[in-house]
This record gives C-alpha cells, structure tokens and sequence, in this order.
C-alpha cells in the first residue's frame, strides 16, 4: 500500500492544487519539502514539517526512514521532470505511492511564450555545467533552461557569447506563477538584467552569427573543433569509428589512449545517457581533453590518468572499448578484451605495424571483422592539385560472445 505522497506545488501555493493534494498534505503524518514550499503549504500541514537537509542524500535517508507512516514530500511542478520524484523512485517502489503533479516550469514558460513543448529543447541546468548547453546551440532552436541563481541568466548570455550566438534572445522568467512573476528579454551580447529572482528559467531564442561554434549533429566533427597536438583520430576515421562502435543508450564506452579525446566525446554526443571514460597516460593531453569535453558539451566525461593495462584495474566494466594509442603495449589488448562486458563491442584502429600485426593475430584466432581505411585529400602540388594519402588504418571490430 501507498504509504507516501508527493505533491507538486507551484509559486501560486495552495491555490494551484486540487482537494485531493491538499488532503495529502493535511492528513501526512511528516511534510518533507524546501523551506519555500513549507511556506506555501503551511495552512493546511497539520504534521511535523521538515526542511530538506544538506547534503539532500541525507533527506532521502529520513524520507526511507519514515516507511509506513503517512509521508508527504513537496516538489516543485512536477515532480518526474528534472524533480524529487526520480531520485526517490530509485529507492522506492512507485506501488507504494501516490503523486499529485502541477504544471512543471518549463510548462508554465512554454505557455506565456506560445511555444510547442515539443518543439523545445529542455535542460536543468540547476547546479550542473552550463557547458550542457553547447550541443543545442543551433540557428533557430528553442531551449528552455532551468538556472541555479539568479547569476545564471547572465552566465548564459555570457556563454552565448563567446560562442558566437551573441544575438540570441535570452528571456528570464522569474517565479513563475506566482504573483511576483516577471517576464523580462534581452539580446545575449548586450544583457543587463538586474535583481533577478533566483527562482528562474532561461528562454533562448538561438541566433547564430557567421563563424558560431555549432556543433552538427552527424559523427566525423571536423578536426578544427579540437584542440590537439596532431594525437587526434581524425574526422573520417572518427565517424567509421563511431559507426563501429555503435553506441546503445546507457552504455559505458573506454577510450584506452584518448589523446585529444575527440572519440569519446563524439560518443557521449551521440546521446545524454551515454557515458565514456577516457585513459590518457599524458597529463598535458588530458587536460587538453578536459577543455574539449567542456567546448563540445560534454563537461561530465570522465578522464583518467594512467597508463594501460594498469590504469584499467577498477574501473566500471565497459560496453564498448576503443583503442587508438598505446594499443600495441604489453597486456593492453588482452585486458581490454577480459574487462568487455558480454555482448560489448571493441574497436582498435592501428597506425603502426606492430599494433597491425596484433590486430591481425586478434582477427585470427577471435574473428570479427577487419576493414582497411584509406584518406586521401586533393592538395597543392606545385602549380597543380594532386591526392595526398593520410596514413592508412587498420581496424579490427570484435563483438564478445
């Protein structure tokens, strides 16, 4: 049986909800819920009222620990979306409760500006990277996003900025529903806000200036989107290598000798839920990797530093691998082929003959596939044009059973 209640409130308070939300409150036992929600509710709550604790991990141990009481838990909006809600259905079977949503931020912003919610783009970006933003960033997108602060609009429109949307319209919505509501606009490169509420959600109306940094939307990025040092797979190698590697949402990728990075995070673009770790034995390379990850929008991949096989002992067992340096080390393809998860793909593209060589060993005795990639690009010979061979590749895919 339901012993749990969650209710989302929006800023017009009781107002907002129906009969059966506010006896949910009434009749809870405990009201979980931030110090503004508290407030709102505050009439009708004839429990003990408790105020979110830091770190909110710690609240969601005294939610558990209430089991079989009559608890009721706060939320802003909805509380599936970007809310309470999903951290507590991962430790709590959504039999044992009921919720009661309200119309979520980014519906109440859809509804003044008349845009399509299905049109919109939708982001937190509530205590997460504004970097987050960087993939989105494309002529004519909406993007409703949720800030922290009240400094969040402002670094937004700073964002917008240097990445050459300077003429995007950034619109600051501030506590919405409520009856201090505010709907203010402004041309990013020249934002000025001032005394923004710090409840509040940023609509962006994408501009993009002639040399914006917008990232397509296929794999093979070009090269000139990377700070490297010449250590990159470079862009058609890449999009086969993508396509290789065949990411499936919600898988693990390891990018065993990374270099600039460029692999990992064209995986991690290809959808939100994937996620990649990336072995670079290089310190100065890694922390270029880091500066690429967060210009490409990627800003949670996660970087270790190390040399492989050693730098391999611990880490989440992978869905996919790719190895592009360092691949021909002592052990590094054989751990990588022991910590594959069943079912997972590896890719290694070799340069050198003697990473070709195991490859071709690899091939002989596992099977897979093996493709051999030629580039050639029309450059200046002279006064003439002629083809200029990069350096082949030899690529082996292997499936585990």
């Amino acid at each position: 049986m339901s012993w749990l209640s969650i209710v989302g409130i929006g800023e017009d308070g009781l107002d907002g909800l129906g009969n059966a939300a506010r006896a949910a409150i009434a009749e809870a036992e405990i009201v979980f819920g931030g110090a503004r929600h508290l407030a709102l509710a505050a009439p009708v709550i004839t429990g003990t009222p408790q105020a979110w604790l830091s770190p909110f991990s710690a609240s969601i141990e005294a939610v558990l620990a209430q089991r079989g009481r009559k608890v009721c838990v706060l939320a802003s909006g909805d509380p599936f979306h970007f809310g309470v809600g999903a951290t507590l259905v991962r430790h709590i079977d959504a039999s044992q409760m009921v919720v009661y949503p309200h119309p979520s931020a980014f519906g109440l912003a859809a509804a003044r500006l008349g845009w399509p919610l299905q049109d919109v783009v939708t982001l937190s970006l509530h205590g997460r990277p504004l970097d987050l933003l960087r993939p989105h960033l494309h002529a004519g997108a909406r993007i409703l996003a949720l800030t922290s602060d009240e400094k969040g609009p402002a670094a937004i429109a700073a964002l917008l900025t240097e990445a050459g949307f300077g003429i995007s319209i950034v619109t600051v919505l501030e506590a919405l529903g409520g009856p201090n509501e505010t709907v203010r606009s402004q041309v990013a490169m020249g934002f000025a806000l001032e005394n923004v509420d710090p409840l509040n959600l940023c609509a962006i109306s994408v501009v993009a200036l002639p040399g914006a940094r917008v990232l397509p939307l296929t794999p093979g990025l070009d090269d000139g989107l990377f700070e490297h040092d010449g250590q990159i797979t470079k862009r058609h190698v890449r999009a086969l290598t993508l396509s290789a590697l065949a990411p499936r949402r919600g898988e693990l990728l390891w990018d065993i000798g990374a270099g600039s990075g460029s692999v990992a995070i064209e995986w991690m673009l290809a959808d939100p839920s994937l996620k990649a770790i990336a072995i670079e034995a290089d310190a100065e390379r890694a922390a270029r990797m880091a500066r690429n990850a967060a210009q490409m929008g990627v800003p949670d991949l996660s970087i270790v530093i190390g040399t492989a096989p050693e730098a391999l002992a611990g880490l989440e067992a992978p869905h996919a691998i790719f190895i592009g340096g360092g691949g021909s080390d002592p052990g590094v393809l054989d751990a990588a082929i022991a910590a594959l998860r069943p079912g997972g793909r590896l890719v290694a593209n070799a340069v050198t003959l003697e990473l070709e060589a195991l490859l071709l060993a690899a091939y002989a005795s596992r099977g897979g596939s093996l493709s051999r990639i030629g580039v050639a690009q029309a450059d200046a010979v002279g006064s003439m044009t002629a083809w200029r061979p990069a350096m082949p590749i030899t690529q082996w895919v292997w499936s585990k059973p």
